[in-house]
């Protein structure tokens, strides 16, 4: 039996390798995809172009004007001497916060009356927005503990004390790129399982394997064992580069990350295995493959959080792998994780895995009749 299945296995890599179209598929998108999502995927905010308009003209005034030019966030591109222009530099979007410093500002702060400062941001991009209004909060706020250290000023009652946990400089490229892991691996892994036996259907040669003395359960292990021995090889390459290239910590432990791996892979390799089994055309199995993989990213928590969507949506990532593996990928890379830690995510791509396998063998051999 299992000779049978790895001549099967070494046809099956063969024609993936030998292909100059499948070979694109393994090795063009995920290095574009690794690029683009490594670099252009963030969610920090670097260079927001502001405006001030500072009524006041006093040394306060242009300290507090300093420390905002001075941030990596934002970045002046006018200083107004009227607030007439304040509206069309929204509007053009040539500016997305403009900072409006009243006249008084400096007289309040001597007299210790409360210096209002007005931040008008462009609200069209909501979440853009709210990060804006924070980080100029923070500017502002240490701004003013510095002035009332310096000015011999009441220490303020409570001071907020932050430290982040896991990831200390906050940066949303530690959290994305081992979610990139998940990502990649998932649209490989597919892709390779998913146009197996739809090629195979195409070219007339499943017929062929039907007749040979081979079970289709030992035909869909050929089928599907290629697809997950490139499924860990193009993981294992996404995690050096992140490692290696995009300087991402990984704390924990290689066993309990490719424990989740392999669980992971062995999971959408049953997907992969029933719509190939489905399907009589390669067109068809990518059409399959897309159908599945772009919801399955939205209701993963790769970009928003699952505890953010409604009741009904949050029961539908319960049957999805990526899911529970992005938990795993990132608490290994972060947390420093175990296998013990991780149980709780670790079964149930196990039983998604046996539950869609066994599937795929019960559509294989109804198609196989």
């Amino acid at each position: 039996m299992w000779r049978q299945v790895l001549a099967l296995v070494i046809k099956e890599l063969l024609a993936v390798l030998r292909d100059p179209k499948s070979r694109m598929v393994l090795i063009g998108p995920p290095l574009i995809q690794l690029v683009v999502f490594g670099y252009a995927a963030t969610f920090d905010l670097n260079h927001v172009p502001m405006a001030v308009y500072n009524q006041d003209s006093s040394q306060a005034s242009r300290e507090l004007v300093a420390h905002f030019a001075g941030s990596p966030t934002f970045r002046v591109v006018a200083m107004l001497r009227s607030g007439r222009h304040i509206d069309t530099l929204i509007d053009s979007r040539q500016a997305q916060l403009v900072l409006v410093i009243d006249r008084r500002f400096t007289r309040d702060l001597l007299t210790r009356r409360p210096a209002p400062v007005q931040a008008i941001v462009d609200g069209r991009n909501s979440n853009t927005a709210l990060l804006i209004e924070g980080y100029a909060n923070t500017i502002l706020t240490d701004f003013a503990l510095r002035w009332g250290r310096a000015h011999g000023g009441p220490a303020p009652p409570a001071v907020l004390d932050t430290r982040a946990l896991y990831n200390p400089t906050l940066s949303s490229r530690w959290f994305i790129v081992p979610g990139i892991v998940a990502l990649l691996t998932q649209v490989v892994t597919l892709l390779v399982v998913g146009l197996s036996v739809a090629r195979e259907r195409e070219t007339g040669t499943f017929d062929q394997l039907l007749v040979t003395p081979m079970r289709p359960v030992d035909i869909l292990l050929g089928k599907g064992l290629p697809g997950l021995l490139i499924g860990v090889l193009e993981a294992s390459a996404i995690i050096a580069a992140a490692v290696w290239w995009f300087d991402v910590p990984l704390r924990g432990g290689l066993l309990a990350l490719y424990f989740g791996l392999l669980l992971f892979v062995i999971a959408v390799t049953g997907i992969g295995l029933m719509i190939s089994s489905l399907v009589s055309t390669q067109q068809q199995a990518l059409l399959g493959a897309f159908l599945f993989m772009v919801p399955s990213v939205i209701l993963s928590g790769f970009a928003t959080p699952i505890a953010n969507m409604p009741a009904w949506v949050q029961d539908l990532t319960l049957v999805n792998p990526m899911r529970y593996f992005l938990v795993i990928v990132r608490a290994v890379f972060l947390e420093g994780a175990g296998v013990a830690a991780l149980v709780s995510q670790e079964w149930p791509m196990a039983a998604i895995g046996a539950v869609s396998l066994v599937a795929a063998t019960w559509l294989f051999r109804r198609r196989a009749i």
